[in-house]
């Protein structure tokens, strides 16, 4: 076995949210930033995510559809079926590969949930409450990244086009035309405003930030 590759990759396990997910070189590896999006997601439908910390009001439907877009492992969908069980939870994934992981994670914890293969939205013929995605958006030009260490992950779930925003953009434009009420993306805080700029050029205004997480409302 390669001595350098990820330790999730050799146990094949990789924690996320409380929860041991399998995970192979099809998928990214889950990063703790993105539990954040799980935090976002409890906290927009009014429910409690950390002990102590009051919740916002619910702004979501009472059983709100909810799609995760770019789902890899399946560890955001997977999770927000646990934590929101009433949601109606829906992946995407446009990695056969990817899906089958997220397959085998859905039922080792013993929840269903549709998996469509799709580039984005191509393949969504609904719309949802909410879209969540952590999308590739790695700009492979900047000058920080260790390359060697992501090499064992695949490059298709990490780099994009457009400084790292070419995904995103295309999420934001395609959710604007089905006019979907929130978006909640991850994306790198030194994207953000660029995010934002655009998104607002596409009927979405922000709501909020949170490290790596933005909220966008239709507006």
């Amino acid at each position: 076995m390669n001595a350098h590759l990820p330790k999730a990759y050799q146990s094949g396990f990789q924690d996320f949210y409380g929860r041991d997910f399998i995970v192979t070189p099809d998928v990214l590896i889950p990063r703790p930033e993105t539990e954040q999006l799980i935090d976002t997601v409890l906290n927009l439908a009014g429910k409690p995510y950390l002990k102590g910390v009051k919740p916002g009001p619910n702004l979501l439907p009472k059983n709100p559809k909810i799609l995760d877009v770019g789902t890899g492992s399946g560890c955001i969908a997977v999770t927000l079926k646990l934590e929101f069980p009433e949601a109606d939870i829906i992946a995407t994934d446009i990695s056969k590969k990817a899906l089958k992981i997220a397959q085998k994670n859905a039922k080792k914890f013993g929840i269903s949930i549709p998996f469509i293969i799709s580039h984005l939205l191509e393949k969504v013929n609904f719309t949802p409450d909410l879209i969540v995605a952590n999308l590739p958006y790695v700009d492979e030009n900047w000058d920080w990244l260790d390359k060697e260490a992501l090499s064992f992950e695949p490059s298709e779930a990490l780099y994009a086009e457009n400084n790292g925003l070419a995904l995103i953009f295309e999420l934001i434009a395609s959710a604007s035309k089905l006019k979907v009420p929130y978006l909640i993306l991850e994306a790198d805080p030194i994207e953000h405003q660029s995010i934002i700029t655009y998104a607002k050029n596409h009927h979405y205004i922000l709501k909020e930030t949170n490290g790596f997480i933005l909220i966008l409302h239709y507006n």
